[in-house]
């Protein structure tokens, strides 16, 4: 239970920000609350007097409070018709506040739920941005997008209905309570024992609680691997076609929806199971009191207006305590998705800037990786192994060497995509951990073998490296990537949307739209990772003339498997299972026998 409690009020957190709010639905909660036992109180003069003409009689036990004594007094002196024609009056204006309180207690929570809903989804799209690449190489796709759309959607519940129900319902106990219990001891303490009986219903369902949540979280992360599953097919429908995998991958998905479908029926069936249980606990001990209480009347020790009281609040609190054993049930599937949300929030970025990070406004003078060492994870080898490498400012380094070498990830250090493990990374002989990321890749352009292009225009994807560029600007940057020509050929020119990844797109196309947007950003450091790698040989040729315009005057980084690509580099660093085993230029490294002279004629068929 304490553990409980503590998932419980951590998922409670979450609606922090809206502590007024939830003061205003709690006050209405409480009004609604008192309402419905003030109209559960014209029992008594419905039935003793009007019903009756008989005088309401309290049982002698219970010391009434004066103002509730003068109530009863004055409603004894009033004639039956009289209070007949008043009664009609005072229910529905009973009624029409009752109406107004419980449309506001619902508005309000519902409107903290979406708030916390709302709010959770900014924080958690918010925490996908901060957090570095090696966290998305451990997570799939869809599961993290299950998250924010499955999970927040179980929170919603617990925060809406739930905590709606648990207010107002327990309120609801204590208002009949209050009634039932002095009404019960006042015509029998034998009742006391009885009343007991009550609590018992959360024994079951705690037990059933626990599986409750046991099976929410089978169904959250079966839900995690259909998003998964629905990411990778839809993102490689092309794959599929081709090998004619439909058949294959439709079963695949049935299996999982069937594990899904198990788990959620599961969890159905004891939700199911928690409102008969308790309505027959809470039935047992209202018959048990009912024979009790009814020798009373017989016997004329209570009036039937109060006996009727006492019984409807005790009917009364059933319905509550159905409702928050549903409240549990409702939490324990709420809690493990909550508990999904907070191992990303809580997850901590590997790579973040330092208290002291300073802004880098230019780059001046040299790039420096002195003995650096990097893997991915502790448990594997070193990917990178004492790498040493100077790149002064304007000049050209190549990085050649088999697949697997190690290229793509030293590159990858410069913008701090990771942190080695080992050495020091310098800029201008300034550690880059002690400068602010933002600063830091602000002065960095990538073309990547991978074309990341977004489902959006033309201009928007040019324009992504600068988000304030003019027309004129965004044209040029097309020009001189030579994609110019083929976006005048779309239907709307640069408002063309090219599609989910581009993939409306040819690959040469996609290539160029991205070296466009490098281009336009204009960064002082330029990383080309294999950027030429999706040309054909006419396209290669015509932006070749505008990479090297676009790398004058720029410290560049090429990773090329085309060794045609890299002749004109100031110099050529030569990897192999990550470490560095030659440099120089190209001629020098042709003149020895060396690895690039072994490539470079593999390739070139000398």
């Amino acid at each position: 239970m304490i553990e409980y409690l503590k998932e419980y009020f951590k998922l409670l957190k979450l609606a922090k920000p809206y502590k007024g709010l939830f003061f205003s639905a709690f006050v209405c909660i409480g009004i609604s609350s008192i309402f419905n036992g003030v109209t559960l109180g014209m029992i008594v003069p419905l039935v003793d007097r009007i019903m009756n003409n008989k005088q309401i009689v309290i049982p002698p036990a219970i010391k009434l409070p004066h103002f509730l004594s003068a109530v009863v007094d004055r409603l004894n002196s009033i004639e039956p018709m009289t209070l007949l024609m008043i009664l009609p009056i005072f229910a529905v204006c009973l009624f029409t506040l009752k109406g107004v309180s419980t449309f506001f207690q619902s508005y309000l929570m519902n409107k903290i739920a979406q708030g916390v809903v709302k709010d959770v989804k900014d924080k958690l799209y918010a925490k996908f941005q901060d957090l570095s690449l090696d966290f998305y190489a451990k997570k799939r796709t869809g599961e993290l997008i299950s998250r924010i759309t499955n999970d927040v959607g179980c929170i919603s519940n617990a925060l809406s209905y739930a905590l709606t129900d648990l207010i107002f319902e327990s309120m609801q106990i204590i208002v009949f309570g209050l009634v039932a219990l002095p009404l019960g001891f006042a015509i029998s303490w034998k009742l006391y024992a009885v009343f007991l009986i009550f609590p018992a219903v959360f024994i079951p369902v705690s037990k059933i609680g626990k599986r409750i949540k046991k099976f929410s979280r089978e169904v959250q992360n079966k839900m995690a691997d259909l998003n998964s599953l629905l990411t990778e097919t839809i993102q490689g429908a092309y794959i599929v076609k081709v090998f004619c995998r439909e058949n294959y991958e439709i079963k695949r998905f049935k299996e999982i929806n069937q594990q899904y479908y198990r788990f959620t029926m599961k969890s159905v069936k004891r939700i199911i199971m928690v409102t008969p249980v308790t309505e027959l606990i809470c039935v047992v001990a209202a018959m048990i009191i009912l024979s009790i209480a009814g020798r009373e009347v017989i016997l004329g020790k209570v009036s039937f207006g109060v006996f009727g009281l006492f019984m409807a609040s005790l009917m009364s609190m059933i319905s509550p305590f159905k409702k928050l054993a549903n409240v549990h049930a409702i939490n324990q599937q709420a809690i493990p998705a909550s508990e999904r949300i907070y191992d990303i929030l809580d997850e901590e970025p590997r790579v973040k800037d330092n208290a002291n990070a300073k802004e880098l406004a230019e780059f001046k003078d040299s790039i420096e990786y002195r003995d650096v060492w990097f893997k991915y994870n502790e448990a594997d080898d070193y990917v990178l192994k004492g790498i040493n490498l100077t790149a002064k400012k304007g000049a050209i380094t190549a990085l050649v060497g088999h697949s697997g070498a190690g290229k793509s990830t030293l590159v990858s250090l410069l913008p701090r995509l990771y942190d080695c493990q080992k050495g020091v990374v310098y800029i201008d002989s300034k550690d880059i951990k002690e400068l602010k990321i933002c600063s830091l890749r602000s002065l960095i352009s990538v073309v990547s073998q991978e074309m990341v292009l977004f489902n959006a225009t033309v201009r928007d994807n040019i324009a992504y490296g600068k988000l304030d560029a003019t027309e004129e600007e965004i044209i040029s940057a097309a020009k001189k990537a030579y994609a110019y020509d083929f976006i005048l050929n779309f239907p709307k020119k640069f408002d063309t949307v090219i599609g989910d990844r581009g993939f409306r797109l040819s690959g040469g196309e996609k290539q160029r739209i991205a070296i466009a947007r490098a281009i336009l950003k204009n960064a002082p450091i330029l990383i080309l990772d294999e950027a030429t790698s999706q040309l054909d040989s006419q396209s290669e040729n015509l932006v070749k003339d505008a990479f090297y315009n676009l790398m004058e005057g720029k410290t560049v980084f090429v990773i090329a498997h085309r060794l045609s690509t890299v002749q004109k580099a100031d110099i050529i660093i030569v990897m192999e299972k990550g470490a560095i085993v030659e440099k120089g230029t190209h001629n020098e490294l042709l003149s020895r026998d060396t690895l690039y002279k072994k490539l470079y004629e593999l390739q070139f068929n000398v």
